[in-house]
Order: structure tokens, then sequence, then C-alpha cells
């Protein structure tokens, strides 16, 4: 992966060799994604924006001593450096050695007098941790800070889920829509069969590759966050889909571009997630009554669907490929809330 620019504007050297040093780290080390990478960056640079306003105000000399980006890429010569100079302040000279408790909790406070919701905040709060301990490792930072920053627990909100009628009318509509015999018409609708069908997440789906899928078994390989690899099983209806797509579409649609892709773009490369998102939200407006959702909406509906199905949380987090069960408990939050309405609808006391 190429290494990744912060987003924002340029600052300065010590900030950018920081920063670059610090992107090797989640890309080598921590296997991250290109769109983590760039989220992290983005947060540190904001970080690095309110170090150097405090420099400012303080009347610190401009400039500073930029971190070494070699030095700091991982367990060599900072580390020794840093064992060398007995842990003190010396090992972080220049700007960084103003990073403490005290200026974190400064600059998550001036994010959250901004007004930006808690789900930055404890993003924000992540990320810095994060940095601090990946800082104090390698020895640019004498301590590591982060261990005393709390985080602010965000608002979990509901997720927007179609019901299951819903869902199968999203699906009969997709049907209809191929039988105008489409490359494109049978594409879109295994394309919603097997997002419905696995809950898989769209980046995800694009991402499959013809033999990704075991047509046999009826199981879809899955490569996930942090590079995680899962089985992920599918029904009759979604194999009849893909097995129509692979037989009579999927050919008319291919270039020399197009390679193992699964899911091929008009114009024979591997299908955009912006298109599957615009075909979800398209086939959703032909369902009435039914909610407008991203193709996650879909993904929070297949969960929400097997647990109301009888399925254990444990299942359905191994399903989505959820690195923690907090993550999948909301789901139990949704039908309970589902059960609420009902009961407060259909009950006679209630």
């Amino acid at each position: 992966m190429k290494a990744e620019r912060a987003p924002g504007r340029p600052g300065p050297e010590w900030a950018e060799s920081t920063l670059a040093a610090f992107a090797r780290h989640l890309q080598a080390e921590r296997d991250l994604s290109e769109h983590s990478v760039r989220a992290y960056l983005g947060d540190i640079r904001s970080l690095f924006e309110h170090v150097q306003s405090v420099r400012s105000t303080a009347g610190a000399d401009e400039g500073g001593d930029a971190v070494d980006p070699g030095a700091a890429d991982g367990d060599g010569a900072a580390e020794k450096d840093h064992e060398h100079s007995g842990g003190g302040g010396e090992a972080a000279t220049g700007p960084l050695g103003l990073i403490d408790i005290h200026l974190l909790r400064d600059w998550l406070a001036g994010i959250q007098a901004g007004g930006r919701a808690r789900t930055t905040l404890a993003r924000r709060a992540a990320a810095a941790r994060t940095f601090t301990a990946w800082a104090h490792r390698t020895g640019v930072l004498p301590e590591d800070p982060g261990l005393l920053l709390g985080s602010p627990k965000p608002l979990r909100t509901l997720p927007g889920v179609l019901r299951q009628d819903e869902a199968g009318r999203l699906l009969r509509v997709a049907a209809v829509a191929s039988d105008d015999g489409s490359p494109v018409g049978s594409r879109d609708r295994a394309v919603l069969e097997l997002l419905y069908a696995t809950g898989v997440r769209v980046g995800e789906l694009v991402a499959l590759d013809v033999d990704d899928i075991d047509q046999g078994r009826r199981l879809v390989r899955v490569l996930g966050k942090g590079r995680k690899e899962r089985s992920v099983p599918f029904g009759v209806p979604a194999a009849e889909a893909l097995n129509d797509y692979l037989r009579t579409a999927r050919g008319r649609l291919c270039t020399d571009r197009s390679g193992p892709a699964l899911f091929v773009g008009v114009r024979g490369g591997r299908l955009d997630q912006r298109t599957v998102r615009r075909l979800v939200h398209a086939r959703l407006a032909d369902v009435p009554d039914a909610p407008d959702l991203a193709p996650h909406g879909l993904r929070h509906s297949v969960a929400t669907h097997l647990l109301e199905g009888g399925a254990d949380l444990r299942t359905v987090q191994e399903f989505l490929g959820h690195a923690s069960m907090a993550t999948t408990q909301i789901y139990t939050h949704v039908s309970a809330e589902r059960l609420r309405k009902v009961y407060q609808q259909a009950h006679p006391r209630a």
C-alpha cells in the first residue's frame, strides 16, 4: 500500500515527518485499510494543529526539531536513544514534547465546544491513544499520556432497518427489474440478493472475486476489516440470482480490465461502491413506505432479522465479522424496540 498522506494542508516539517512515520506504522504493522489510515492521520493532524496553536500562544520559537521518520518507524534507533536518555523529556524535544494529558484534554474540549458529535470525540480520543502509544514505544515521547485519557461514550442510535416483508418486496422489485434481459439488471438483482443474504459490507461485496463464491456449498469467502477472512452462507434465492448473473450477464459486461472481479461495472471495471449505494436507494424508492436506507441498512436489517428468527448473538457476531460483541449487541436493542412498538399497537392493555 502506498504511504498515506494526512488529509488537510501541509503543516510544519516536524508534523509532516511524524505523520509519515505514523502512517507507515499503521500500514505495515497494523495492516489497516487506506480509509482507516486516512482517518487516523486526519485526527492526529488536528492534534498537531492544536500543538502548533499552543506553541504560538506561548510565544514558542517557530519550527522545532522534526522526528526522524526512519527512527520512528519501529523498534529501532529511536527506542535505543530513548533507553540511553533514561526516559526523560529529552527524548521528546521540540513541539511533540508539549503533548501531555492536559494538552490532550484541552484539544478534545475545543472539539466538543465546536459542536462536534460525541462519536467524533470518541474516535479522536481513540486515535490519540493509538498515536501516543506508538510514539512512546518508539521513543518519540518519554511517557504515554494517552493511558490517562478517557473516552466519551458515543450515543448509540438505533439503526434504521427494513421489516422482513419490506426486504422481501425489495428483492421482488429487483427480480422484476432484471426481467428486461439486460446484464445490468441481472447483476443488480444478484448484488441485492447477496447483500441481504450475507449482510456483508458494501466494500466487502465489491471486493469479491469469482472464485470467492462456492456455489456447491453456498458459501462466500469474505475479507473483512483487519484483513480477517470469514466464510458466510447464502440461501437458494441468492444462489439462483448469482448463477443467472454468472451464466448470462457477467460475460457481457467483462472487458480486459475486469480481471477476477465478481461484480463488474458497465465499463468493465470492478463495480464501484457508489453504484451499489445508488442501486439500493433506487430500488427502495420502489417499495411503498420502506425507509430510505444505504447498503449498510441492509446489513442492519439482516442482523435484526437473524435475531428475530432465534439466532444467538455469538452466531450473528461471527456472521457479520464483528470484532467486538458490543457492536453486535445494538441489534438486540433494535429487536426490543420493534417488539415494544408492536406490543403498544396490538396489546389491549398496552
